[in-house]
């Protein structure tokens, strides 16, 4: 039997942390804008995948060992904020798309598809993943909700934290499919990704920047 306890606690406040405007929801948003419905799914689900190694993280003691070791939070500190910066350069450069005549489109082939899924996929996980307060919040949060003294800790942080990454998956998809359809309506979407994609890219550079000058 698991260890949980204040299930519905949890879920009320899971709920509120996941409906809170983020980084997370902005970098979505932003690819789903600028491209489509479709890549603002795959950035989604590509930041449920790197919220999952925080779970196993947290589930795993890693989370507790890296906040004891000051070289091993700093190390990650800086390769997250380093990468978190160079993510938002990359959105700050990235120029407004451009929607080509219906009649002059090539249609893509299915490795260009795949290609350009996966690096969006990867891309957006190692945002997740890379970034050490991701892992002290789940740290901070899950224990809260599991019993000290329980004998399947391990299993009861990994069912409290797959509801979490579960709930803001889908709330990440929901933002993809309105922020696409609201774009598509507007009549200007390169404008609207533009402007989406340059407030994305100085919140990942501000962040990083904050993150790597951060004291532990």
């Amino acid at each position: 039997m698991l260890d949980i306890r204040d299930l519905a606690v949890f879920a009320g406040a899971a709920v509120l942390l996941v409906l809170t405007p983020g980084p997370d929801t902005l970098y979505v948003a932003s690819h789903a804008a600028a491209r489509g419905p479709r890549t603002g799914a795959v950035a989604a689900l590509g930041i449920g995948a790197g919220c999952l190694v925080h779970v196993l993280a947290a589930a795993l003691g890693l989370s507790a060992l890296l906040v004891a070791s000051q070289s091993a939070f700093a190390a990650v500190k800086l390769i997250g904020a380093g990468y978190l910066v160079w993510v938002g350069v990359g959105l700050l450069r990235a120029p407004a798309p451009a929607a080509p005549p219906a009649a002059a489109t090539v249609p893509a082939t299915p490795a260009m598809a795949a290609g350009s899924a996966g690096r969006v996929f990867w891309g957006a996980a190692l945002t997740n993943a890379l970034n050490p307060k991701v892992a002290l919040f789940f740290l901070a949060f899950l224990p809260q909700f599991v019993a000290p003294d329980g004998q399947h800790r391990a299993a009861s942080f990994v069912v409290l934290g797959l509801l979490f990454d579960v709930a803001g998956t889908v709330w990440l998809l929901l933002v993809a499919a309105f922020t696409a359809r609201a774009t598509r309506r507007a009549g200007a979407p390169g404008p609207l990704a533009r402007g989406l994609g340059r407030l994305t890219g100085a919140l990942f550079v501000l962040l990083g920047l904050r993150l790597a000058l951060a004291r532990p």
